[in-house]
C-alpha cells in the first residue's frame, strides 16, 4: 500500500469523464463532471480521496481511469488452502485493516473503531461475520460508506458467505 500511496498521493488530475463519488463528510453520492480539476489527497485501501473545487470526495479504484491513472499492480492476497472450511479471525482483522477513514490515513482497526468481531459457523456450512464499529465523529455521513467497504472486504475472504457490519 505504501507504493500505491506514494505513487498517487498529491497527484493532480483533470477528469476525463463524469465520475461517481461520495462527498466527504456528508456521505452523499454525487457525480463529478468531466473536466473537473483536482488533486488526490489520500490513496489507501482501494479508494481515493480527492480534493476539487466542490470539496473532498471519495472515489473507487474502478474509476481511476477517469483521473488518467491506471490501477496499481498489487500482490494478490494469498488464500490459505482449507479442507475444513474454517476461516480465521485473523484474516477478518487483516481485511478490516484495509478499510480507511477517507479523511484520516489510519485504518479503522488502528483507529479503534472496531469494537466487536465474531465469526459464526452456519448450519450447513459457511461462515457469517458480525462486526460492530463506531465512527470517528458522531453523525459522520461517511459511516455507511465505511461500513459497506468493510463488509465488501470481509466478503472477499474465501469461506465467508455472509457479513453484517453495524454502526453502534
Amino acid at each position: 500500500m505504501t507504493e500505491q500511496k506514494a505513487m498517487y498521493e498529491n497527484t493532480e488530475f483533470t477528469l476525463s469523464r463524469d465520475c461517481e463519488a461520495i462527498q466527504i463528510p456528508s456521505g452523499q453520492k454525487t457525480t463529478i463532471p468531466a473536466g473537473t480539476q483536482g488533486v488526490i489527497t489520500q490513496s489507501l485501501g482501494g479508494s481515493y480521496t480527492i480534493a476539487t473545487y466542490q470539496g473532498l470526495a471519495r472515489i473507487a479504484e474502478k474509476d481511476l481511469d477517469a483521473l488518467g491513472l491506471e490501477k496499481p499492480q498489487t500482490q494478490e492476497a494469498q488464500k490459505i488452502a482449507r479442507t475444513d472450511g474454517e476461516v480465521s479471525e485473523e484474516e477478518v482483522w487483516n481485511q478490516l485493516r484495509q478499510c480507511y477513514d477517507p479523511e484520516i490515513p489510519v485504518n479503522i482497526v488502528d483507529l479503534g473503531l472496531v469494537y466487536d468481531c465474531r465469526l459464526i459457523q452456519k448450519d450447513g456450512g459457511g461462515t457469517r461475520v458480525e462486526v460492530k464499529m463506531t465512527l470517528t465523529a458522531p453523525g459522520c455521513g461517511m459511516g455507511p460508506a465505511i461500513a459497506h467497504d468493510a463488509q465488501s472486504k470481509i466478503l472477499s475472504i474465501d469461506g465467508i458467505d455472509e457479513a453484517d457490519v453495524q454502526l453502534v
